[in-house]
This record gives structure tokens, C-alpha cells and sequence, in this order.
């Protein structure tokens, strides 16, 4: 690594496809929720392997709308892990309905399925599982648990495309699942998110509320030159995305396939030169039925400070992140649900010890042993 050379977390990539896909849909004069959101949903579908994808303005619109659409309301609990970004128990708490947080197993930082049956109650509604780093759940004994207990079952895939279970996509495998296309994650929109279903009587009102519970967008009555007129008929949101966000998404969804190998190449080399590091945990690299998105990269530090090894990485030019502060030690769901700090020990335990190293498909392969040379560095090895 040159002196000047600096190493982010994480960057898009875009490249000219991206610049002239926007700037076509710029030229078109319709930027808003047309032809390209509905070119990009029939896309990811059939990417996906479900019949199908509503696209929308954001994961937390996508886990809302779910929740809604499985008539998850006041009163009602759905159980999900509090290592987590906000937004998963945010969407929860917009439908009136409870997080109930179930500690992780500290292997591969997701819900420990093994404690979930202990926390439903005749209040819950859902199970709420999040893939994290792009790690699959274990769908087959999460599907088991949702059909014992008449449960839905929707899916927290911000971290999950490509992921796949059993040879099917995550996305395929819930009653729904909302997907993120934030400007980090494998596919970026720079915003916008999406929502996966196989059910029709779902599907339908998704569509709907998306925007504003209109029974058709100003797209469908333009574009067939129908009548002007259109009627509410549900509550609705302003959860639309854009023609400008499709048009993107499609050109990443093409590329996605390659820049998931760059990223599984780099996790192979993170991995193998890590390996001979008895302070470092390394992610749990899955076999059969679990294929790994690598949207993050997280180690686990069991013998040093993480902060003082953030720093140190920083002074070596290299960005570093933390995934997640768990949700029950915020102020907030304290204050909100009576969680305390020692209430999830071993979602606790591992956000001490976690750190997320650089993974994207702009790495260079020298980037990569770059950042594996200052880890040697500060562990003395």
C-alpha cells in the first residue's frame, strides 16, 4: 500500500453503465415511479425466484409495508434479534406491535434459533429474522417454528442478496421479505429497497400502499391514457421508488453475480491469511445450505482492544466500521420496554469484540493483504 493510499469500508460500483441508465431515464422526462421501477421489479423477481417484487423507497418502508400486509398491529409481539440495525424493530414499533429481542449464538451473530420457541407467547405474530453480514438463518427449522405456531414469517434480507438456503435466494424462502439497496450493500439504488413474496393476496396490497393506497399510480392512467381518475382504497404511504433509483438497480442487478465472486475472493484471502491469528474469531464460512452474500466481513478481537485496534488501522490509512451496538442497550428500547445491559450477554459479549473490515468489489487484491498487514502489524504477528 502506497503512503497515500487509502482503503474505504465500503464503496459503490458504479461505473458509466449506471451514469448513462440515469441519464437516459433523465432524458425520458418521467423520473418518478414508471416503466423502469416495473422493468426492475419483474427483473429481480425472476432473479429472486418469486412471482413477486414491489419495489420501495427503503428497507424499513419494505419491513413496514410487511408487517402491515401480514396484519401485524397494537398489542401484537414479533420476535426478532437485538443485534440488529435500528430500523428492524423501528418498522416493528410503527405497526403498534412489540419487539421481543432473542439473544444470537456468538458463532455466527444471528438469532439463536434455539431459544426462540421459549419467547413466543399468545401475543406473537411474526418471527423477524436478519441475515447478518449476509449469513443465512436456518430457514428449514425458522419456516418449522412459524408453521407450529401459525407465525408469518418475513424476512429482514438487508444483508441478503445474494444470499441462498438449500439453493434458493434468500427472499424466496418467507411469507415476505424486504430487502435494502442503501448506497453500501451489494445492490445499491443510493436508496430504495424491495419487497420479495410468493403470495398474490399479498402482493396486492403492497403494491397499493406503497403509494398513498392509490389504486393506480399516475404512470398506469398516463401511460394507457385511461381516465384521469383513480380512488383510495386502503390506507396508504409515500414509500415509492423512483425511475431514476431503477434504472440504477437494474444495472447493478446485472453486475451482481460478479461483484459477489469479488467479494467470496476476498473473504477466501481474509480468511487464509487470518487463520494463524489465535486472537481473531473469523465469520463462519458456510458449507452446504448456506451460501454467504459477504456483504460484511466481521472479525471478532478475543484478546485486544477493538478501539485501540480501530485507531490503528485508521493511522494505517485503512476504514474499519462496528456491526451493531445491540438495540437493548440504547436509551431508547430501555426506556420504551425495560431492556437492560445483561439482558442479551451474548449479543453483548460479541459487539465488544466485532469489528468489520473493508469488503467491497473496488478492493484490489493488494488492498485486501494491505489491510491483513496492518492487522499483522498490531497484533505483533
Amino acid at each position: 500500500m502506497s503512503k497515500n493510499r487509502f482503503i474505504p469500508f465500503s464503496r459503490p460500483w458504479i461505473d458509466e453503465t449506471e451514469i448513462a441508465a440515469v441519464s437516459e431515464v433523465l432524458a425520458s422526462q418521467w423520473i418518478s415511479t414508471g416503466a423502469k421501477v416495473r422493468e426492475f421489479e419483474r427483473a429481480f423477481a425472476e432473479y429472486i425466484g418469486v412471482k413477486h417484487a414491489i419495489a420501495v423507497s427503503s428497507c424499513t418502508a419494505a419491513l413496514h409495508l410487511s408487517l402491515v400486509a401480514t396484519g401485524i398491529g397494537s398489542g401484537d409481539e414479533v420476535i426478532t434479534t437485538p443485534y440488529t440495525f435500528t430500523a428492524t424493530a423501528e418498522a416493528i414499533r410503527y405497526v403498534g406491535a412489540r419487539p421481543v429481542f432473542v439473544d444470537i449464538d456468538e458463532r455466527t451473530l444471528n438469532m439463536d434459533i434455539a431459544n426462540i420457541e421459549a419467547a413466543i407467547t399468545p401475543r406473537t405474530k411474526a418471527i423477524l429474522p436478519v441475515h447478518i453480514a449476509g449469513l443465512p438463518c436456518d430457514m428449514t427449522a425458522l419456516q418449522a417454528l412459524c408453521r407450529k405456531h401459525n407465525l408469518a414469517l418475513i424476512d429482514d434480507a438487508a444483508h441478503a442478496i445474494p444470499a441462498a438456503y438449500n439453493g434458493r435466494y434468500i427472499g424466496s424462502l418467507g411469507d415476505v421479505s424486504a430487502f435494502s439497496f442503501y448506497a453500501n450493500k451489494n445492490l445499491t439504488t443510493a436508496e430504495g429497497g424491495m419487497i420479495t413474496t410468493n403470495s398474490d393476496a399479498l402482493a396486492a396490497p403492497l403494491r397499493t400502499m406503497r403509494l398513498h393506497g392509490i389504486d393506480r399510480d399516475a404512470w398506469a392512467r398516463q401511460s394507457r391514457r385511461s381516465i384521469w381518475r383513480y380512488d383510495i382504497t386502503t390506507e396508504g404511504y409515500k414509500y415509492n421508488m423512483t425511475d431514476i433509483q431503477a434504472a440504477m438497480g437494474l444495472c447493478q442487478l446485472m453486475k451482481l453475480n460478479k461483484q459477489h465472486e469479488r467479494r467470496r475472493h476476498f473473504t477466501q484471502i481474509y480468511q487464509t491469511e487470518l487463520a494463524k491469528f489465535a486472537e481473531i474469531r473469523l465469520p463462519f464460512f458456510p458449507a452446504n445450505p448456506r451460501e454467504h452474500a459477504w456483504h460484511l466481513y466481521i472479525i471478532q478481537l478475543l484478546s485486544h482492544d477493538r478501539d485501540a485496534f480501530i485507531d490503528a488501522m485508521r493511522a494505517a490509512d485503512i476504514e474499519c466500521s462496528v456491526h451493531y451496538i445491540p438495540l437493548h442497550l440504547f436509551r431508547f428500547y430501555q426506556e420504551q420496554y425495560g431492556y437492560r445491559e445483561g439482558d442479551f450477554p451474548r449479543a453483548e459479549a460479541a459487539f465488544e469484540r466485532v469489528v468489520s473490515l473493508p469488503l467491497h468489489p473496488g478492493l484490489t487484491e493488494a488492498d485486501v493483504r494491505a489491510v491483513i498487514a496492518a492487522i499483522c502489524k498490531f497484533l505483533g504477528g
